[in-house]
């Protein structure tokens, strides 16, 4: 009996320098259009200083890199983008800087070591938190409600948004998308749990030198993990404190009525 190796990912694009770098488009909307590709790309950080002579990025034709890492971050590992690109910094866990996510950039950040005891007791309650944070905190709400601007103003030229692995904060962003852009709920945790292989291999040297410390990896897998209840937790959220996801945009983040009916129309194809 043979084996058959699993479908390439579409949506999935390869750069020597840039982590969990992929196309958001292609995904069926509401009404049977699809979100257009070459609008919004993902990624995990882009700290590499490759990244400024990547062919595979200078492909992609950015107008805009929208980096959601915290002061911290950026200070520590600082974007390299392509000449010409616009970068916007917004720093969405301004309020809560020490959440699980902005941790997940120290561990990241030291190649030669593990942590000498586990992050937090208790890290997938952590990472919980930092989804609310993400759909409540007044850092969160102002960044992400410009990152929704920053697309619309780029007017159909390419923007990408990451963070540091590319699958909390800018997992969050890439749902907001979607689902503006009328995807169904199942097309839109594809799309979130679709990173899981890219940011395994990003991970696993941190798990290696964990267990090599004597420490249990799993004490802090969940902080290097995608779980679907970590989305679940921030829709949760909002729909506790918004009712539905147009109040959080309206309510929430700020936006107009007539800039969520230009987003879903720049979004639908």
């Amino acid at each position: 009996m043979t084996s058959t190796s699993p479908a390439p990912d579409p949506h999935a694009r390869t750069s020597a320098t840039v982590p969990n770098l992929r196309d958001v488009g292609g995904r069926t909307t509401a009404g049977g259009g699809a979100v257009p590709t070459g609008l919004l790309f993902r990624s995990g950080e882009l700290a590499d200083p490759g990244v400024a002579a990547d062919e595979a990025v200078a492909a992609l034709r950015l107008a805009v890199v929208v980096d959601l890492r915290t002061a911290a971050e950026v200070a520590q590992r600082p974007d390299h983008v392509p000449a010409g690109v616009a970068r916007t910094h917004l720093d969405v866990l301004a309020d809560q800087p020490g959440d699980a996510a902005a941790q997940i950039a120290h561990l990241l950040g030291a190649p030669g070591a593990a942590p000498a005891e586990p992050v937090v007791l208790d890290a997938a309650a952590h990472m919980r938190e930092t989804y609310r944070d993400l759909v409540l905190s007044g850092s969160a709400r102002r960044g992400y409600a410009a990152f929704l601007r920053t697309l619309l103003g780029a007017d159909g030229r390419p923007v990408l948004v990451h963070c540091t692995a590319g699958k909390d904060r800018t997992g969050w962003a890439v749902t907001l998308v979607l689902e503006l852009a009328g995807v169904d709920e199942a097309g839109v945790l594809e799309e979130y749990l679709a990173v899981r292989p890219a940011v395994a291999t990003m991970f696993a040297p941190l798990l290696e030198r964990v267990a090599a410390a004597g420490l249990d990896p799993a004490l802090v897998a969940p902080m290097v993990e995608v779980r679907e209840e970590y989305l679940d937790t921030a829709r949760a959220v909002r729909a506790e404190r918004y009712g539905t996801a147009d109040g959080y945009l309206t309510e929430g983040l700020g936006l107009s009525d007539d800039e969520v009916a230009a987003l879903r129309a720049l979004l639908r194809g």
